[in-house]
């Protein structure tokens, strides 16, 4: 693993990043290279170990792993770009994915020049994996596959006490269903029957499961195969903590191996 740090023009800060590379120098080149919200989330998962376990099972080709470290904006630069929640959370999303586009790919182009042109997946947990979602769904031209990890698809317009209504105020769905298929995207998603405990339409579902099976739904209205360029991952006594997350990586590793 090496750490990096970039002076973002449009986040006005720096941006730590590291990069995981689960090759050496003698082996071939990376097959692929994988973009993840909460960088900092990976080293409490144990990525080094995790990478280097697999490649010796031979479960995963070679790949690269760049974990991009949030702090206290996160709150403000994750979300849906150009589409705040009901209390204006995420109000930077559309900035933060200009620094991804436009300063951090040309950055790393820059320093990996062989791997320019490797395929790109981007994944995140909780708020990161809806941010990583609407990335690669605004982006299918940079980006292959998604991977959403608890992912906050409640992203809504409207508080619930606010007339909301389940089929029209949720963002990302309505993203999804007023956007255009893309046949190479695939998507890859994760929840913990213990991720949470609200349930906001009382039909015995948590909210994390029942909003990650609607976007489900949206994508195959869209197109998209389920089971094939979706595969979802639901672990029994999951939490909405790293622990469960590292549990889920090799599932993820594997549906990127086996979709390259």
């Amino acid at each position: 693993m090496q750490t990096f740090v970039i002076a973002s023009k449009y986040l006005q800060r720096k941006v730590q990043f590291d990069m995981y590379h689960s090759f050496r120098e003698n082996q071939e080149k990376p097959a692929q290279m994988i973009l993840f919200n909460d960088g900092q989330d990976l080293i409490q998962g144990g990525l080094s170990d995790l990478l280097h376990e697999l490649e010796i099972r031979k479960i995963i080709q070679p790949l690269i792993v760049v974990g991009i470290y949030s702090d206290s904006h996160r709150m403000q630069e994750y979300g849906i770009a150009g589409h705040p929640d009901f209390k204006n959370r995420g109000s930077k999303a559309d900035i933060y994915s200009s620094f991804i586009m436009k300063e951090l790919i040309p950055l790393l182009n820059q320093h990996l020049p062989v791997e320019k042109d490797l395929p790109k997946s981007f994944a995140g947990f909780s708020l990161g994996g809806l941010s990583a979602l609407d990335i690669v769904w605004q982006h299918p031209d940079v980006f292959s596959k998604a991977g959403i990890f608890s992912g906050s698809l409640w992203w809504r317009k409207k508080d619930l006490r606010d007339h909301y209504k389940e089929d029209a105020d949720r963002i990302m769905l309505n993203r999804i269903r007023e956007g255009t298929y893309y046949r190479e995207l695939k998507f890859f998603f994760e929840c913990g029957t213990d991720d949470e405990t609200e349930d906001r339409n009382n039909n015995g579902i948590i909210d994390v499961i029942d909003d990650t099976l609607d976007v489900i739904d949206a994508l195959v209205e869209k197109g998209y195969s389920y089971p094939g360029d979706i595969l979802y991952h639901e672990i029994t006594g999951g939490r909405h903590d790293p622990a469960t997350w590292k549990q889920a990586l090799p599932e993820f590793f594997r549906f990127l191996h086996n979709n390259i």
